[in-house]
């Protein structure tokens, strides 16, 4: 019987240590074979376990095109350290390898200088292209756009057609090709050519007889949530893009809307988090701690002011123990009703549902939803003050304090995010902190002053 050797899961589970002998050995084709042989998120975690002298490595031992299929796997943070250890003649060897929207991720993803750097080593026409590319937000369609893609003359007859597709395949074999597009003489989009529709005609026929008329387009400024919308409206696997003179820039796919709209949401959460930008471990410890304290910093002293308010009633505190058992639970309750305004606000200002000038609207909006919810919510509490301690009044104190607490955070937590879009800050980054200060010094101060007011009752 044969006996198979099995491997301890902690060397099966460290990839990166056999990626690293074999790039000390210099086998090129061992680092493919090897690097092929692991799942794409595998891939990425034994990159990062290398030392920035090894990751240049591997990507100078690979031919272009495998350095850019590798590249491919990386989140863009990764992928720009990576590219940045490079020299520029090696670097843009693998950008020129990467798809049209890669390039312009990538290269958003530098630094301005070592951008400049890449793009000079490039082709002038390629690194024209990625220029304008990265010069569009990467949200919108011409920053997710790609630029390969199948255009002909609408003169054109079938065959013409055929006979290009067969003698550039190679080429093209690279291309996410499901249908063909018909341009006039000024580049202008006039027709959409299903292949199967191409391969089913006759040889000598205009392609444009056969083409689809009056073509749906996205402008090439559209934002994430219109062409999420439109791939909602419509069961295609991308779009064509034009310019406000209807010539065509290149095709928005289906796949690429979904990664960016989850990559939003991430950014929304990262942020939300307090990390502002996309952060690695595998990026300089100096670095990311910078990051982090610049962030942390702001908030200790936001929660300074917010302690504050219990400092100033440090003697009806003393008098009244029960209350510190209630301050957390007031505080956490109020801050995340008040979340819940934030998120919502977040989302309709996404959606193009309200305007950063609608204050009012959206005031009125929360505030019923809030004095609801804060009246239940008071109640329940009042409920357990009472039963716990006996005491009618303390339930009182805690129920009236959570009620307009609540109410208080739900109105601002609806208005922070059109605030802050109106000053042209960051809603995601900053609604959280400043509300979270805010609704603590209010909920502490409803509560001590409401338990100072009435505290012979609470004795």
């Amino acid at each position: 019987m044969h006996t198979v050797e099995q491997t301890p899961d902690s060397e099966q589970q460290r990839p990166w240590e056999e990626l690293q002998q074999l790039v000390a050995a210099g086998d090129a084709g061992a680092v493919e074979t090897f690097l092929d042989s692991l799942p794409s998120n595998e891939t990425a975690r034994a990159l990062s376990r290398l030392s920035d002298d090894d990751q240049a490595k591997v990507l100078v031992q690979l031919e272009p095109a495998d350095a850019a299929g590798l590249i491919e796997h990386l989140a863009d943070a990764q992928a720009a350290e990576l590219i940045a250890t490079l020299e520029p003649q090696a670097a843009a060897a693998i950008v020129d390898e990467l798809p049209s929207d890669e390039q312009a991720d990538l290269l958003g993803q530098l630094d301005v200088a070592d951008a400049e750097a890449i793009l000079e080593q490039m082709q002038p026409e390629l690194a024209e292209e990625a220029r304008e590319l990265a010069s569009y937000d990467e949200r919108e369609a011409g920053g997710l756009m790609i630029t390969e893609y199948l255009a002909y003359p609408a003169e054109y007859t079938t065959q013409q057609v055929i006979d290009d597709l067969r003698s550039n395949a190679e080429e093209y074999a690279d291309y996410d090709v499901q249908y063909a597009y018909v341009v006039d003489a000024a580049e202008r989009l006039v027709g959409v050519l299903p292949l199967r529709d191409l391969l089913l005609s006759r040889p000598g026929q205009r392609i444009e007889q056969i083409m689809i008329h009056h073509p749906i387009t996205i402008g090439d400024h559209a934002t994430l949530d219109e062409i999420v919308e439109f791939f909602d409206e419509h069961n295609f696997f991308g779009v064509p893009v034009v310019n406000e003179a209807g010539e065509m820039l290149g095709v928005v796919r289906r796949v690429d809307m979904e990664e960016a709209y989850g990559d939003r949401a991430d950014d929304d959460f990262r942020k939300a988090a307090g990390i502002i930008a996309e952060e690695l471990r595998s990026m300089p410890l100096l670095l990311r701690a910078r990051r982090r304290l610049a962030w942390l910093s702001i908030n200790i002293l936001l929660n300074v002011i917010a302690a504050s308010v219990i400092a100033f009633y440090t003697d009806t505190l003393q008098q009244v123990i029960a209350l510190a058992v209630f301050l957390p639970i007031i505080s956490d309750m109020s801050g995340n009703s008040g979340a819940q305004a934030v998120a919502v606000s977040m989302r309709e200002l996404t959606l193009g549902l309200i305007k950063p000038t609608e204050l009012a609207y959206v005031f009125l909006k929360e505030i019923t939803v809030g004095t609801i919810n804060g009246c239940a919510l008071g109640g329940l509490i009042a409920a357990v003050a009472w039963l716990w301690q006996g005491n009618a009044w303390l339930g009182l104190v805690v129920g009236a304090a959570l009620a307009l607490n609540t109410i208080v955070a739900v109105a601002l937590g609806g208005l922070i995010p059109l605030w802050l879009k109106r000053l042209k800050l960051d809603p995601a980054l900053a609604s959280g902190p400043i509300l979270t200060t805010v609704t603590d010094m209010a909920g502490f101060f409803f509560v001590l002053s409401f338990a100072s007011a009435l505290l012979p009752k609470l004795i």
